[in-house]
């Protein structure tokens, strides 16, 4: 089969990289065009982009998915199947257009957590399992028929970059057992309004800045899983002395705290703990506006409360 590929970040690399090892025919790659960033606004190359040039594939970088131009290139590539991992929202025009299908890996266990953010929101909401999902993409958004679902169990204590990395190996190997599938014609497809009955679904909607700020009027476990669901980004945060402390790692005990919610305790040299309505979360790696990610002994030895 002659296949196109579609991603951008890291995590679509490893799925690239896994079905080029398996012998698939990839004859271009669709990533996002380069983007300025640093004080130099230097062009960035994605990941996807900086692998398929290394690896001597076609790239395109459409700036909008219906362009005719783009729309002629991708018609002239011939493809029998688009893949997607981690691209943006594509337009009917698009993913209708090879005569396979077009066949998306996400980062969760569908129907559960459509949406941007599958792996944070798993975690913020304290689940004990995840896992990744290939289905066949349609109109709205991460509702096809599921193909294949590989589970993984959570043990509570994962962050969020711990968890992204495990489903990243774990997505690129049921990518390839899906693509053989869909090319030997052995594959079953599962609507997902069969796993709908009586089930609540939960969301994975993007995340803002507002999002990641700490309530601490909540129980110190839900306050935990949302420190660990958003590390490393975009990171939980707090205010301390008006200035904004990011909060990378934590730990928490349940315990009657005689203090008032958001009020923190410390030795000056050792600890850092905030009270929850019902125990501390007890700070261990941190990074205050204007400073650098520090553990929290570097980071109490360096300021006055």
């Amino acid at each position: 089969m002659r296949i196109v590929f579609m991603g951008t970040p890291q995590f679509a690399v490893t799925s690239l990289d896994a079905l080029i090892t398996a012998g698939c025919d990839i004859v271009a790659v669709v990533t996002a065009p380069d983007k300025p960033a640093g004080r130099g606004q230097k062009l960035n190359e994605s990941a996807v982009k900086q692998y398929a040039l290394l690896n001597n594939i076609k790239v395109l970088q459409p700036e909008k998915l219906k362009s005719p131009e783009f729309l002629d290139e991708l018609k002239s590539l011939h493809a029998d199947l688009q893949v997607v991992v981690a691209f943006r929202m594509l337009p009917e025009v698009v993913w209708n257009m090879p005569p396979k299908g077009t066949i998306n890996l996400h980062a969760s266990l569908l129907p559960q957590y459509r949406g941007a953010a599958p792996i944070n929101w798993a975690l913020i909401n304290g689940e004990k399992e995840s896992g990744v999902t290939t289905f066949f993409l349609k109109q709205e958004i991460d509702t096809g028929d599921i193909l294949f679902t590989e589970k993984v169990t959570l043990t509570g204590h994962e962050t969020a970059g711990e968890l992204h990395d495990r489903l990243m190996n774990k997505g690129a190997g049921l990518l390839v057992k899906t693509v053989k599938g869909v090319e030997s014609g052995r594959f079953n497809e599962h609507p997902q309004s069969q796993l709908l009955e009586g089930v609540e679904l939960k969301h994975a909607p993007k995340i803002f800045k507002e999002d990641c700020l700490i309530d601490w009027n909540k129980s110190a476990e839900s306050i935990y899983n949302k420190i660990r669901g958003l590390s490393p980004v975009p990171t939980a945060y707090t205010y301390l002395n008006e200035k904004i402390l990011k909060i990378y790692l934590a730990e928490y005990d349940v315990t009657e705290t005689g203090q008032q919610p958001g009020s923190f305790l410390t030795d000056g040299k050792t600890y850092l703990k905030f009270a929850a309505t019902d125990g501390f979360v007890r700070l261990t790696d941190v990074q205050l506006e204007g400073k650098k990610q520090m553990d929290i002994q570097q980071f109490l030895r360096g300021v006055k409360l």
